[in-house]
């Protein structure tokens, strides 16, 4: 037989398929409005389970190609129910007041929470978010996220992730335990210096000052060093400001450029971070939910029951739906036994009623659900 005489074959089948796909997409609509008129969940988990076992037996050796087949259909029809099924969600009643205001502009000034001092990455990623804002520095995350829930300050900035030390896990479970929005987020490229009073040698440090993610970020040159002390502080800017005010000869600071020159000091060594490609993640959070113009960034922590296929089956909802995956992490729960949550980025809009209908499903399915929020990257 002749390429072009299977192909014809393969245009037919594939008709007939579409045709087909369409009829049982229909009936899956019928089965959405019985579930809605007798309040039913849309998974049933033993009725798949028996469609899967009867396809994989009658398909013979390409069983797992039918498996994998099957349970993409499931999950359309399941991603097209949700969309049709009226139960009220959390996720669903904060998108829909968000979206009331989804062509907002974000704005350009405010009073932001940032900690530290001047000279700092925060105050760099709160510049960059806010070009005309003002800043309230504070000592804490801790107090950052207090200083936005209390009304002192609009929006607050806090460090996320760095692409060399992961995630900022304080911040995920202030995160976790606040019920804060995410609004912006921002990306800078640190590079961090050693720095010391101006005239003192490198022979000559014997303590080092830092906040604990540089120094994990300098960590193969700091390994390398004999007789000194690494002493982590609050913030890259306060290490350096403490050395400055200190007049101590035998102290150095892992801070940046900028701090040099702000703080008098000067750079002893400039190649010292573990990575030139060194990024850190800033967010920008507010109390009250808000989704401005072009977000197209959704943050999540979840969790699922502790059964095989769970993290499976939410990222097959995800891929039925062609929503990219952008981060996906897990940290164990304390006190808890082999028990994990996951920390997920997707890139969505939750103007598509499908993505707001797959968060909504993901919340009636998994043990823990937070919306942290649907933003843009500047």
């Amino acid at each position: 037989m002749e390429l072009s005489d299977i192909r014809a074959k393969i245009d037919a089948v594939d008709e007939q398929l579409l045709r087909l796909f369409l009829e049982r997409m229909d009936l899956a609509e019928e089965v959405a409005a019985y579930k809605n008129e007798h309040h039913l969940p849309i998974l049933n988990k033993e009725r798949e389970r028996a469609v899967l076992a009867r396809v994989t037996e009658s398909a013979g050796s390409r069983e797992r190609y039918a498996y994998h087949l099957f349970s993409t259909l499931f999950e359309l029809a399941r991603s097209r129910q949700a969309e049709l099924i009226d139960a009220p969600t959390k996720v669903g009643a904060q998108v829909r007041a968000c979206l009331e205001n989804r062509d907002q502009l974000f704005p350009q000034t405010g009073l932001v929470a940032c900690q530290g001092i001047e000279g700092g990455n925060s105050q760099a990623a709160c510049d960059k978010m806010f070009p005309r804002g003002g800043i309230m520095y504070v000592k804490t995350f801790d107090a950052v996220v207090s200083a936005v829930e209390a009304g002192f300050c609009r929006f607050g900035v806090l460090p996320i992730e760095n692409s060399s030390n992961g995630s900022v896990r304080a911040v995920y479970e202030l995160l976790q335990e606040h019920s804060l929005t995410i609004v912006r987020s921002t990306r800078l490229c640190i590079r961090h210096e050693l720095l010391a009073l101006p005239g003192v040698k490198m022979e000559e440090i014997t303590e080092i000052y830092s906040h604990p993610q540089a120094i994990g970020q300098c960590s193969r040159f700091l390994d390398g060093l004999k007789g000194v002390k690494v002493i982590p502080c609050d913030n890259t800017a306060v290490a350096a400001k403490l050395v400055a005010g200190s007049g101590n000869k035998h102290a150095a600071a892992i801070s940046s450029h900028p701090c040099a020159a702000l703080y008098g000091l000067e750079c002893v060594n400039g190649q010292i971070q573990n990575s030139d490609n060194n990024y850190t993640r800033f967010i920008c959070v507010a109390k009250d939910p808000a989704i401005y113009a072009g977000a197209s960034r959704v943050s999540l922590i979840i969790a699922f029951e502790n059964k095989p296929g769970a993290l499976y089956e939410m990222l097959s909802k995800l891929a039925a739906l062609d929503i990219n995956m952008t981060k996906l992490e897990s940290c164990p729960v304390s006190g808890s036994d082999f028990e994990f949550i996951f920390f997920i980025e997707l890139e969505a809009d939750l103007r598509d009623p499908s993505v707001r209908a797959c968060l909504e499903e993901m919340e009636r399915s998994c043990a823990r659900f937070h919306f942290l929020g649907n933003y843009a990257e500047v």
